[in-house]
């Protein structure tokens, strides 16, 4: 699969191909970055041509294995991962001097 976009920003696309067990090629910049980085799934290079001839020795089953990283569960545990605690607030109401 080639992907010639600069500008996409994660590439939801790179995902699908990978899931059907197609290597990606792609520039080296965010969304390619974030979903192939240095995984062996796919090859990353500012000469395209060279990324997709070096993809297409990539066999079908890292891709897909490397897709199957991408789960509702792992995105999941990531985003509880980054979340911080907050410092308990009052009610609005009491803030407004409601009530």
């Amino acid at each position: 699969f080639v992907f010639p976009s600069k500008t996409d920003t994660f590439g939801l696309v790179l995902l699908e191909a990978l899931a059907c067990g197609c290597p990606v090629a792609a520039y080296p910049v965010t969304g390619p970055l974030d979903v192939i980085g240095d995984s062996p799934a796919g090859v990353l290079n500012e000469d395209l041509r060279t990324a997709c001839l070096a993809a297409l020795n990539i066999p079908r089953e890292v891709a897909r294995a490397h897709a199957e990283k991408f789960s509702w569960a792992a995105a999941t545990r990531q985003f509880a991962a980054h979340l911080q605690p907050v410092e308990s607030a009052p009610p609005l109401v009491a803030e407004l001097g409601v009530g």
